[in-house]
């Protein structure tokens, strides 16, 4: 499923548990604050991420206050507040803001958690294989390697322009949710799921049901942003990638690609 959203003041819904595309068993959305601005953010079943994706804010939880900024997401590493239920968040804008907060339920009490630029796992991947055509940064916030009490795994994609990312076509039973940026809004690339080929713009979203691979592309002269979002299923953890067998020839180093004669 693919949509393309229109932020608005306050807060813009991507997907709901008990409604909008709630076999993704995730609460997503985007709150768009200006100056002085707050949000509390308190849910008595569910964790919580909140994702800063541009702009400057204070985070206040428990007996922390913590103020951070950023200018695009496409520069900068990201901040990431990470809490269990029953933990009051105030996100406080400092100037105009966008700010990500992802949702689902976990009985588990865990340590609230704020990951930094700094913490942030980010690797760049397909270099030097396949003509450079895949290369792109993966950075991953959490997932079940350092986050095994969370049901959720985030982390975002900085795809070139003109090249591929969710490469080589892979899947996984987990469901997953991928919302996009472009560095100029203007830019536009394609994801595929399954069978099914989408445009994607500035703004959007698809959403991704277990089992379906998703290569995406990029078109030249745009690099394109993606937050992925994924949800454990009970007993069977998001733990890596499915890799479609008819392409894993690609994972071979002697691989040979075709070039023009």
């Amino acid at each position: 499923m693919y949509q393309k959203l229109e932020l608005q003041e306050g807060y813009t819904e991507i997907t709901n548990m008990e409604s909008k595309h709630k076999d993704m068993l995730q609460d997503i959305g985007i709150y768009t604050l200006y100056p002085d601005q707050s949000e509390i953010l308190l849910d008595r079943t569910k964790e919580t991420v909140v994702l800063l994706l541009e702009g400057e804010i204070r985070l206040e939880w428990n007996e922390n206050s913590v103020e951070m900024k950023r200018h695009n997401v496409f520069d900068e590493d990201p901040w990431c507040l990470h809490v269990p239920k029953d933990v009051k968040v105030t996100v406080t804008a400092l100037s105009k803001s966008e700010v990500l907060v992802q949702k689902t339920d976990n009985e588990k009490d865990f340590a609230a958690k704020l990951y930094t630029p700094e913490e942030c796992s980010s690797t760049v991947a397909g270099e030097g294989v396949w003509n450079g055509t895949a290369e792109r940064v993966i950075r991953t916030i959490f997932d079940y390697h350092n986050a095994p009490y969370s049901n959720l795994v985030i982390g975002e994609v900085i795809s070139y322009p003109g090249r591929w990312s969710s490469y080589p076509p892979h899947h996984h039973n987990q469901p997953e949710v991928y919302y996009y940026r472009f560095d100029k809004p203007q830019g536009f690339g394609c994801a595929m799921v399954g069978p099914e080929a989408y445009r994607v713009e500035h703004n959007s979203y698809i959403t991704i049901p277990g089992g379906l691979d998703h290569p995406q592309a990029t078109a030249p002269g745009y690099a394109m942003y993606f937050c992925w979002m994924i949800r454990h299923l009970e007993n069977d953890p998001w733990t890596d990638r499915i890799m479609e067998k008819e392409h894993e020839w690609l994972l071979d180093s002697n691989a040979k690609i075709w070039t023009k004669k």
